[in-house]
């Protein structure tokens, strides 16, 4: 009988035990079974306790996705450390804070990686170690440079007993509003989180999973323990263009995969080969509001695959999901709660919100995460009591207070509204980006948009709209906004729409960047703006 798994790397080495021979990870030019995998896995465990590591030591892992990436993550949780997966699109600096500011003892990396670092590294005073996967090494820098699979003849001490609220990783946030923050899992929050979900994706060992979401996004690191927890194959892909995707799809004959919406907006305009199209079961799409213009499109082109809607934080992993079956009957919901996680909508002062009153979302339950590394003052202001509780435990587990507004129908369904920081205040109303950009979505030309909020002496804050058109060609600005004018009362009307001309810029984690946008906007006074 399948015993369930209490640790993180336990969802590996079970599947490992149960189908030695069942694959497990694969690239564009490799294949590795449960077993070989688990040997790796292992193999890293072993030589991370060879080079000193104890107990809750950090293991930063700044590679590509790779076979050797997914075996540190998994060894370094198997010598009892804790696995710090580091974006590998970040620049030198942002990975040096990373490894400063987790006091990481290990960094596990390329060659390459590790040239274009220059000396940053160096200047991490807790980093004892650097392993490359693919060099020789030097055990004469400052910081010895290891090669992968090195044996010094150092003893390999037994790894430390771990129990299932012990720390297994820190996933660092983007940072687009200041420097990236770690939260801190346990291995109860990953293990829930791969249980949960696995449950109502209907997940099974006959699945083959598309990885495209860095493995440093709570949502990529889960394409991992999902698939190891039901023993499904997983296929590692870094793609450079959209299309790159689709081809993986067919060639590997993918069942599920997850994106963020501005990768699925992307994915919406490309051509899906029958085959691509037939072997999709399911799709999933969370991390902001996938717009009803790409949904549309993808059920079109999909038309037999599964879509889940849902809606998570780092902070507790994931919260709801929305069944594909409802998509009609609840447009723009993000659902109902997942398995083993509970969520209160409630007002600035704890008190429940009626029906359809906008509210903030607190989540409680085993995937909530243990706080901020290093920062007990943000923890603070996050992780409190739950809302309106009386006379329970003394000493009960805190809630995520998540900042996000939603509200919930009558029917127990969510609605995403939008970032408490995200808000735009203008002309005395609090108005959503999101209801702003699904106008814009829908029309002729467009891309991709975002919405921010830019000072006004009158309006308090302006809705400045920035968008990309399809192709490069100009928008047509006076449609756009006639378009707005139709669809919209006056106070949400966009005083100005940007043609950008180009991309819009992408955080580590491939949601499109507000905070970066805001701070180029400069609004023009124009004559014509829109009056409230």
């Amino acid at each position: 009988m399948d015993r369930s798994p209490f640790l993180l790397h336990d969802l590996l080495f079970q599947a490992a035990a149960r189908e030695p021979d069942a694959p497990a990870l694969a690239t564009h030019d490799q294949r590795l079974d449960y077993a070989s995998l688990a040997d790796r896995a292992n193999a890293a465990a072993r030589a991370f306790l060879a080079l000193g590591l104890t107990a809750d030591d950090r293991v930063a892992v700044f590679l590509e996705k790779r076979p050797e990436a997914v075996a540190a993550l998994f060894g370094a949780a198997a010598a009892g450390g804790v696995a710090v997966p580091i974006n590998p699109h970040l620049k030198p600096h942002q990975v040096k804070h990373i490894v400063r500011d987790s006091g990481a003892r290990l960094l596990i990396t390329s060659s390459p990686r590790l040239a274009a670092l220059g000396e940053t590294w160096a200047g991490c005073p807790d980093l004892s170690a650097v392993v490359v996967v693919d060099g020789t090494g030097d055990e004469r820098a400052a910081v010895p440079v290891i090669p992968w699979g090195h044996r010094d003849g150092g003893t390999a001490r037994a790894a430390a007993r771990r129990i299932d609220g012990d720390m297994a990783a820190i996933l660092y946030t983007s940072g687009s509003t200041g420097r990236p923050k770690g939260v801190v899992l346990s291995h109860r929050n990953l293990v829930a989180g791969a249980e949960s979900v696995t449950r109502y994706l209907g997940n099974t060992r006959r699945d083959r999973i598309l990885a495209v979401l860095p493995l440093s996004f709570d949502y990529g690191l889960s394409q991992l323990t999902t698939a190891f927890r039901v023993g499904a194959e997983v296929t590692l892909l870094n793609p450079l263009v959209p299309g790159d995707i689709v081809r993986s799809v067919e060639r590997h004959a993918i069942t599920g995969m997850a994106a963020v919406p501005p990768l699925w907006i992307d994915l919406a305009t490309q051509t899906w080969p029958p085959e691509a199209a037939a072997s999709l079961r399911y799709i999933t799409s969370s991390g902001g509001s996938l717009p009803d213009s790409a949904l549309t499109a993808l059920r079109a082109r999909l038309p037999i695959t599964d879509i889940y809607l849902m809606y998570g934080l780092t902070e507790a992993f994931r919260s709801t999901y929305l069944p594909p079956a409802e998509i009609d009957r609840r447009p723009g919901s993000i659902g109902k709660p997942i398995p083993n996680a509970h969520i209160d909508v409630v007002r600035e002062d704890g008190s429940p919100c009626d029906p359809d009153e906008p509210g903030e979302l607190v989540h409680r339950g085993a995937l909530v995460s243990l706080g901020y590394w290093n920062d007990p003052k943000a923890t603070a202001r996050r992780f409190r009591p739950p809302p309106g509780r009386r006379g329970g435990p003394p000493l009960e587990a805190p809630a995520v207070w998540s900042g996000d507004t939603v509200r919930r129908d009558r029917d127990g369904y969510l609605y995403f509204i939008g970032r408490r920081d995200e808000m735009i205040k203008t002309s005395g109303y609090r108005v959503s980006p999101q209801e702003i950009e699904e106008v814009v979505y829908g029309a002729p030309g467009v891309a991709e948009a975002a919405a921010v909020g830019v000072p006004h002496p009158r309006l308090g804050q302006a809705i400045v709209v920035i968008a990309a058109s399809r192709g490069g060609a100009p928008l047509a600005i006076d449609a756009l906004m006639a378009l707005y004018r139709r669809r919209l009362p006056a106070f949400m009307v966009p005083t100005h729409i940007i043609d950008r001309g180009e991309p819009l810029p992408r955080n580590a984690n491939g949601k499109i960047d507000r905070a970066a946008l805001k701070a180029t906007v400069t609004l023009i006074h124009d004559p014509r703006e829109v009056a409230p």
